[in-house]
């Protein structure tokens, strides 16, 4: 299959959403003209044309298409065009309301904004497949086309009649009939055990706690019938262009989406990253969603989108400070990155996010965010050869599973301060401050390639999954896991012993009697750190190496264990003390940073036989980096140390 690097050919594909059809054509040559000073060499085009495209059903104008597509090839930039089908035109709707998502309280969500598309539709289906049938005819042999993009960050739910119909269909194809279902839900429980089919429905507004695993089957469903629409619309442009990859793109590590599934189906992994610039660890949470979404890329990945500056939906909407951008975007390329893109070329004038920034924002051609873009767009050019296609060499690995979220997300579960996203940034935080680069892996994937494996939450883990872990340690790995793990099977049926009996003995655990979650901002004291959110009452079988509660109900029980080369930890240490947790471990298992002796606030990462070296501070530092190197950017040769202004990069070569 081909892939991204059929359309990097040795450049950082460098551009963003382009919504011309907002604007006069007169505009676009004067787009063109400031594409073409910044370096862009792609865009996305039609994201959201659907209406434009299908003014009325089964009409097509494509004129204003093919004229872009032209301006485009003539003018160097590859186009990267989308499938509209993200956002249906008002006549769907008021035609076919069957085409418009229900939520669970029975309310119909309308046309008006965007996403307004039941995912179990036939007549949407078919709506979009015939535009992208239409697409893939007309433009699978223009000169300008480099790749699809499919829809546009599906996200959509839908409790309505035609999903409880494929649901029920879902659910006949999973478990086959319904004893199995009664038994994996547990319908003796409140009465809830089903005779007929018909008598399934999605999980909808009820009286108290819904059902838990029918709970957890309807966001497996969910995603599978997004990712059905996804491959529908993929197979069309695969048959009319089998040359040219496809790709959709995922929001960060969003809820509704199994990524892992998803990203098999996908040419080419994509990911939008809106770090708040405001927020201290904005850098560390791209690096997560960055780290993440090379490891479903298994290499090179695509950042489809960007803020060059401000969004519009947070509270408060913060520009980037001078430097941010071109810093965050090197970051990406850091971290395995083969195109760096925004959502928008343009900023608009009008609708929805027109206080959202582009890469040409309200200022125009003199505002800092163009300048800023041209310098970017430059230094691009610069790597592109020498970054391109360079795979990232991880020794630690970080375990992640969309559906122990979705099962441990359950509204009765022992406490709603412990929310899994705070908690795998915790421990990736602790990684990153640490300099240690990890990938994320999924927990039935093949670890034996890892000197260290951190589970920072996998509340339900199936039999298969487990047998891996207690191989991978066998194998001579280290484990190191968090709380709340290994607790619920599959159906999220609990575990004998509040954890399985094989993780039990691995961590050196006899006894798990209670499980004792703490208050937001509630401390327990352990000896050497504190503990946060949540603790444990373990009683320890043979473990070599425990680490106490100190005071309290837990005094003297152990909340941390390691055993050989598996750890427990009962508990999240405050982050500093996690940090130096693990970089113990990881130091003991052989896992090296990235390099020795960092300032604070620098980040360093290896992507091939680059060093990238990113300062997330304000004031100058100097690094040592012992021998010669040529910074790439500057070109200029380096012996021993280099100095890093505000927001500075350095990409070294020896």
């Amino acid at each position: 299959m081909p892939g991204l690097s059929t359309v990097t050919d040795g450049r950082v594909l460098f551009g963003g959403d382009y919504n011309p059809e907002q604007w006069p054509e007169e505009t676009w040559q004067e787009d063109v003209r400031l594409m073409k000073a910044a370096r862009v060499n792609s865009v996305t085009l039609g994201v959201f044309s659907w209406s434009k495209l299908e003014p009325r059903p089964g009409e097509r104008e494509f004129g204003w298409l093919d004229r872009l597509m032209d301006l485009m090839h003539d003018n160097g930039v590859g186009v990267v065009l989308a499938t509209p089908t993200a956002s249906p035109p008002p006549w769907m709707g008021h035609l076919h309301p069957d085409t418009l998502p229900v939520d669970q309280d029975g309310r119909t969500e309308w046309w008006g904004g965007r996403q307004h598309f039941s995912h179990s539709s036939a007549t949407y289906r078919r709506y979009a497949a015939a535009v992208t049938e239409d697409l893939a005819a007309r433009y699978a042999g223009h000169p300008a086309l480099t790749m699809w993009h499919i829809n546009n960050e599906y996200c959509t739910y839908d409790w309505g009649d035609e999903a409880a119909a494929r649901f029920r269909g879902w659910l006949r194809d999973r478990y086959g009939d319904l004893d199995a279902l009664n038994d994996a839900w547990g319908t003796a429980f409140w009465s809830q055990g089903y005779g007929d089919w018909a008598e399934i429905h999605t999980p909808r507004h009820a009286h108290y706690l819904k059902n838990p695993t029918q709970v957890l089957d309807f966001r497996r469903f969910t995603s599978d019938m997004l990712l059905e629409c996804y491959r529908a619309e993929r197979d069309i442009v695969r048959r009319a262009t089998p040359h040219l990859p496809v790709t959709t793109n995922f929001m960060p590590l969003w809820f509704g989406q199994d990524a892992w599934r998803w990203a098999e189906e996908e040419d080419v992994v994509s990911v939008d990253l809106y770090p708040d610039p405001r927020d201290p660890l904005g850098a560390q949470r791209g690096a997560l969603v960055q780290d993440l979404t090379r490891s479903q890329a298994r290499g090179p990945w695509m950042l489809m989108e960007q803020a060059a500056g401000p969004v519009n939906w947070r509270g408060v909407n913060h520009p980037k400070p001078r430097g941010m951008n071109r810093l965050w975007s090197l970051q990406a390329v850091a971290r395995g990155a083969d195109a760096v893109c925004y959502f928008q070329w343009r900023q608009s004038r009008q609708g929805a996010e027109k206080f959202h920034s582009g890469m040409v924002s309200h200022a125009g051609e003199q505002g800092r965010t163009y300048q800023e873009i041209k310098q970017l767009g430059a230094e691009l050019a610069l790597l592109g050869t020498q970054v391109t296609g360079r795979h990232i060499t991880a020794e630690v690995a970080v375990l992640h599973d969309w559906h122990s979220w979705w099962a441990g997300a359950q509204d009765g579960r022992p406490s709603t301060e412990v929310d899994l996203p705070d908690v795998l940034t915790a421990w990736h935080r602790a990684l990153w401050e640490s300099h240690l680069t990890a990938d994320f892996a999924h927990p039935e994937h093949d670890l034996s390639g890892y000197r260290l494996v951190v589970v920072p939450q996998l509340y339900l883990l199936t039999d298969t999954a487990i047998d891996n872990l207690l191989a991978y340690v066998r194998g001579g790995g280290t484990l190191v896991s968090g709380f709340l793990t290994g607790v619920a099977d599959g159906d999220d049926r609990v575990r004998p012993g509040g954890m399985d009996a094989r993780l039990r003995e691995l961590f050196g655990i006899r006894t798990l009697h209670e499980w004792w979650p703490l208050d937001a901002g509630e401390r327990v004291e352990c000896d050497g750190f504190r503990g946060t959110l949540w603790s444990e009452e373990v009683e320890a079988a043979d473990p070599d190496h425990t680490i106490g509660y100190k005071g309290g109900e837990l005094d003297g029980l152990p909340a941390v264990l390691r055993k050989g080369r598996a750890w427990y930890v009962s508990t999240l240490p405050e982050p500093e003390s996690l940090r130096d947790l693990l970089a113990r471990i990881a130091a003991d298992a052989g896992a090296r940073p990235a390099l020795d002796g960092l300032p604070d606030h620098v980040e360093a990462v290896r992507r091939g036989d680059l060093l990238f070296l990113l300062h997330h501070g304000r004031e100058p530092v100097t690094v040592e980096v012992p021998g010669v190197h040529r910074d790439l950017l500057t070109g200029v040769d380096v012996t021993d140390e280099i100095t890093l202004g505000r927001y500075g990069v350095a990409v070294l070569t020896s």
